[in-house]
């Protein structure tokens, strides 16, 4: 079943009726923002409102799902639109799994992303890996989350590098102020140099000396 040649057959019906997609909305009892998802192939409408579809635009609901008008009379054409129907409702099935799969990875990614702040301390190299773990896996729930809302794929691609981006910022910023505000060392640092009575933590945008580690004169301090 090709959802977006669904998606454009509805939207040429609905052009053949000279209506909009708030005014079909409106007859439906959905918004019109839900007629445009289907018209893009990226929601289809239920069963329900398959048949309302089909008798609105005159159409059988196996032209609809095949996305075209039939030009001549097709044989055992019952039988075929109850095997269309039952794929269309599997299909269904399908697409509300996926969006509890994509619900269950954000909330999980979360989880493991607030239990590596409050469970590991910043010198554990464990939390920024719990860290990094439960970012990648709350993106991925968000990328699948997002399929159903945008249907172009450089769209997808683009809001899930913002998330990227912000999940980014957020290990940045919360960095900086453990170190500066908390006189921590920074949990996200790329590489460690030993020297004597001092440890330095790189990050990408400042260097933390660790002075005197371990001891009753320890201090930490961004490097200027």
């Amino acid at each position: 079943m090709d959802q977006k040649k669904i998606g454009a057959f509805l939207k040429t019906l609905r052009k053949e009726k000279n209506i909009t997609q708030e005014a079909l909305g409106e007859t439906l009892h959905v918004s019109g923002r839900t007629v445009s998802r289907w018209e893009t192939g990226s929601n289809m409408p239920d069963i329900s409102l398959l048949v309302e579809l089909a008798e609105f635009y005159q159409v059988s609901i196996s032209e609809i799902i095949d996305g075209e008008r039939k030009r001549e009379e097709m044989t055992q054409e019952t039988k075929d639109t109850a095997v269309k129907m039952a794929m269309y409702s599997k299909n269904e099935i399908y697409a509300e799994k996926r969006k509890i799969i994509s619900a269950a990875l954000m909330v999980f990614g979360a989880a493991i992303l607030i239990s590596a702040f409050a469970v590991f301390p910043n010198e554990s190299s464990w939390g920024s890996i719990y860290g990094a773990a439960g970012g990648g896996i709350l993106t991925a729930g968000f990328y699948l989350r997002i399929k159903f809302v945008l249907a172009a794929r450089k769209w997808r691609i683009l809001c899930t590098a913002c998330c990227i981006g912000a999940l980014f910022g957020f290990f940045t910023v919360s960095d900086y102020v453990a170190v500066s505000q908390f006189h921590q060392v920074p949990r996200f640092s790329y590489e460690k140099s030993y020297g004597e009575d001092r440890i330095e933590h790189k990050t990408l945008f400042y260097t933390v000396i660790q002075k005197y580690p371990g001891t009753a004169r320890e201090s930490i301090e961004i490097e200027k």
